[in-house]
């Protein structure tokens, strides 16, 4: 696991509004994005392990995001979860970007939410009330059912992940496409004393750095501000607590 910084969160994890800046030899800048949106997520159904595709809102979220990464300092390489949402979010910001390699990483897929996949969020406590009481509860080591992980799994995994990717690319930016639900574990792991960034919006942006003994700094969290020319801020489920 990840060492806690004692740093105080900048002032652009809060509002969003930070610039990226050239990295420096001692660690390594990893932009962590969420996918695109799709239509379960517009439509409130639980997405999980299960494979769905960006819908056109989506798509064009991912534009964005490649239109504005590609005006800033150089990226290396852009690594990604396997799952179509994501993985297609990651081709087109490498396409964008010059053309970067992506690599996929099933380490950085969602939760897996067992028995909750594929139920619409209102409908989940009468269709799987044990697997409800399971996603729920307060307790980070509790399992769902139909094969669910817990969220000390989700994070041993995304965070291994990171600090691999962290380590390989010193003195590198790299992007990485994940989902809300990781993006969530990842801040927690960097910042546990600090409460919850809020919402994950589709194809927000947030920015980690990685120093050595594997201590961590988020150094902006949240920013849409690419996103203001799609019209659809508005848009984008609750990675955070759901599905992403």
């Amino acid at each position: 696991m990840a060492e806690s910084n004692s740093r105080d969160l900048p002032q652009s994890y809060c509002n969003g509004e930070g610039k990226v800046d050239s990295v420096a030899a001692d660690y390594a800048e990893i932009i962590v994005i969420r996918h695109g949106e799709t239509e379960w997520n517009a439509n409130r159904r639980i997405q999980g392990h299960l494979d769905i595709s960006l819908n056109e809102v989506g798509r064009q979220q991912a534009v964005a995001v490649g239109d504005r990464l590609s005006t800033e300092p150089k990226i290396s390489v852009v690594y990604t979860s396997d799952l179509k949402r994501a993985l297609e979010t990651a081709e087109i910001i490498a396409r964008s970007c010059g053309g970067l390699e992506v690599i996929k990483d099933p380490d950085l897929r969602e939760r897996h939410l067992g028995d909750l996949q594929g139920v619409e969020y209102d409908e989940v406590p009468k269709v799987s009330p044990k697997a409800y009481e399971a996603f729920t509860s307060h307790r980070t080591d509790q399992e769902i059912p139909g094969g669910g992980e817990s969220l000390d799994q989700v994070c041993q995994r995304c965070t291994s992940s990171l600090q691999k990717i962290g380590r390989k690319h010193k003195g590198e930016r790299v992007a990485m496409v994940t989902h809300g639900g990781v993006v969530i574990a990842l801040q927690k792991q960097a910042s546990p004393s600090e409460h919850s960034g809020g919402k994950v919006l589709n194809a927000a942006l947030n920015v980690f750095h990685l120093y050595d003994g594997d201590i961590w700094t988020i150094e902006v969290w949240g920013d849409i501000n690419h996103l203001n020319k799609t019209g659809f801020l508005e848009s984008g489920f609750v990675g955070d607590s759901i599905s992403g």
